[in-house]
């Protein structure tokens, strides 16, 4: 793999929503390895958390050889406070304990069964980024929002038809 710390332009989903402008090989890398631990913290990392990782890592602009690495990574016995000491980013106020915790959230209910593991995973991630309990609750909340309003879109444009 290229140098580590060689920095890759954001995408524009990044620019325009995370206000983040270049991140080093090495955050991508790591960003991608903290959400595999999470959503493996029941000792599994499901067909539909695995894409949703590499959906929204592409979507953020990873090239395609940090992405192949996730197929291997060893996330049962990843050490998470050393993946989380490499994740920076360049030209931005990102609040990045804040979106790491939201994504988090998201991966781990991307298969519909959000595990007392994977929620046990998410609390601890949010004491090691120093997320106040309240907005690693309000986080929650956000995410639980955003399915029900998805939802709601498909059966109002009729994309999904209730039985």
């Amino acid at each position: 793999m290229s140098n580590l710390q060689q920095l890759i332009p954001a995408s524009d989903y990044m620019k325009k929503n995370l206000g983040i402008f270049a991140a080093p090989l090495e955050a991508y890398l790591n960003y991608g390895y903290a959400l595999l631990v999470i959503a493996g913290a029941d000792e599994e990392v499901s067909e539909a958390e695995f894409n949703w990782v590499l959906n929204h890592m592409h979507m953020v602009g990873t090239p395609q050889e940090v992405m192949e690495k996730y197929k291997t990574f060893d996330y049962k016995n990843a050490d998470l406070e050393n993946i989380l000491s490499k994740i920076t980013v360049e030209g931005s106020n990102w609040s990045q304990s804040r979106t790491l915790l939201y994504h988090s959230i998201q991966v781990s209910r991307a298969d519909g069964n959000y595990s007392p593991e994977e929620q046990k995973a998410v609390k601890k991630l949010a004491k090691l980024l120093k997320v106040e309990d309240d907005i690693a609750f309000a986080l929650n909340r956000l995410v639980e929002t955003e399915e029900a309003v998805t939802a709601l879109r498909k059966a109002l444009l009729q994309t999904e038809i209730l039985a």
